[in-house]
């Protein structure tokens, strides 16, 4: 069999990359620069669109080094045991295309991961060094993201956060049951053992920083995960509390959480169907809860039901403010900014508004209405200058008031 050329591998490896969410990809529309019209494009193998602190949209590169894998994770597509069509870049042509498809003003970075080659080490050199390539060779100031491999040596994987803005370790699953079923080659004490040397190493790299001019960066980027949602039978009770333990122990910038697709020649192990995609969703949000709108990992484990799984219907700062109802009505015009934010339906830019408003005057339901979606969903919650909710808050069919309405998509081919 001929090997696949450089667009066939790119194709390939392109693709086998789609499966890593911790790259946070988001749809834009499809604008190319073909027929000398304009410069850059948002199509082509392998482009993804992660979004910077500062919110700009930053085109990447997300490529495999090679999807050759010496690991038989029953989840993961590139397993050893799987019959795929494989494929492997050497460092130097990952650098060309990188700066090809630079200079041609599609991307502005490189997300680079790999299936393990040999051994760990051997492949953590070869992402190391296409790296290299780039940083020293080509001076190139991009955005990098290093997928690092715990099993590696240690100081492979602080070598990597030399030259990577961003790394990142999958622990993959979120129990170690789990992981020691569906992933027997990983181990959960190598993988936090991992992340715990590089959180140190960031630490060490920001002090050194601000003593120094010249100390050197190390991900200045933080780092980040992956967890996959419905390979095994753990809950979003469990996997919100792993994923809570993940930023408290380890400072990670985000945890990305992957729902579990069925793939070609599957384990008997695996399940048969996908979960739904709004499960992964309620998981977003509730990441969110944790993160910025000050709920303990407790508190969102109680919007759960008694299986530990979130409504799939309603969002969880709804579900728990409906067996929460005591907490509620809220004065928008006096309560605090912590309670504001467990109102359903107001984010944190329209508790800031609000926050910001009503030190010149008292706020109608009106006021309140304009920053936000759907006044009809607060209303139950909040008491303002010209509104009280009564007896809403306590009726018993609260939920089908205030739920969204659920909509089916009709079938193509339904008689």
């Amino acid at each position: 069999m001929s090997q696949p050329n450089l667009m066939e591998r790119l194709g390939i490896l392109a693709d086998a990359a789609k499966y890593d969410a911790s790259c946070a990809s988001s749809g834009t529309s499809k604008r190319t620069s073909k027929g000398g019209k304009g410069v850059g494009s948002t199509e082509g193998m392998g482009i993804c669109h992660a979004y910077a602190p500062d919110g700009r949209c930053i085109s990447l590169l997300k490529i495999l080094l090679t999807n050759h894998c010496v690991f038989d994770c029953h989840y993961c597509i590139n397993r050893k045991s799987s019959n795929v069509r494989r494929a492997r870049f050497t460092p130097q042509e990952v650098a060309d295309l990188t700066i090809a498809f630079y200079k041609r003003n599609y991307i502005e970075g490189l997300f680079l991961s790999s299936g393990i080659v040999k051994n760990s080490s051997h492949t953590m050199e070869q992402l190391i060094e296409t790296a290299r390539i780039l940083r020293e060779e080509h001076d190139f100031r991009g955005y990098i993201h290093l997928k690092t491999i715990p099993e590696a040596e240690p100081e492979l994987v602080h070598r990597a956060g030399l030259y990577a803005d961003r790394v990142s370790i999958n622990v993959e699953l979120p129990t170690v049951a789990g992981l020691t079923r569906l992933a027997p080659d990983k181990k959960v004490e190598v993988i936090e053992g991992a992340m715990s040397d590089l959180k140190a190493s960031i630490i060490e790299a920001k002090d050194a920083k601000k003593r120094f001019k010249s100390a050197p960066r190390f991900a200045p980027a933080g780092q980040s995960t992956q967890m996959i949602v419905g390979a095994d039978d753990a809950s979003d009770a469990a996997i919100v509390g792993k994923a809570s333990t993940l930023y408290s122990s380890f400072r990670l910038r985000r945890v990305y959480y992957s729902a579990f697709s069925p793939i070609p020649d599957a384990s008997a192990v695996l399940p048969l169907q996908r979960p739904p995609l709004i499960r992964e969703h309620r998981l977003y949000q509730s990441d969110w809860l944790m993160r910025f709108y000050g709920f303990a990992p407790h508190e969102v484990q109680q919007a759960a039901d008694e299986a530990g799984m979130l409504p799939l219907d309603i969002d969880p700062k709804l579900a728990w403010a409906l067996k929460f109802r005591e907490q509620f009505p809220v004065d928008i015009n006096r309560a605090p900014r912590e309670a504001l934010l467990r109102v359903p339906g107001l984010g944190t830019r329209a508790v800031g508004a609000i926050l910001a408003a009503r030190r010149q005057r008292r706020l109608r339901l009106d006021d309140v209405g304009k920053l936000t979606v759907s006044v009809a969903k607060i209303r139950p919650f909040i008491v303002a200058a010209d509104w009280r909710p009564v007896l809403l808050t306590d009726r018993a069919d609260l939920k089908a008031l205030v739920a969204p309405r659920r909509t089916e998509q009709l079938e193509l081919f339904a008689a």
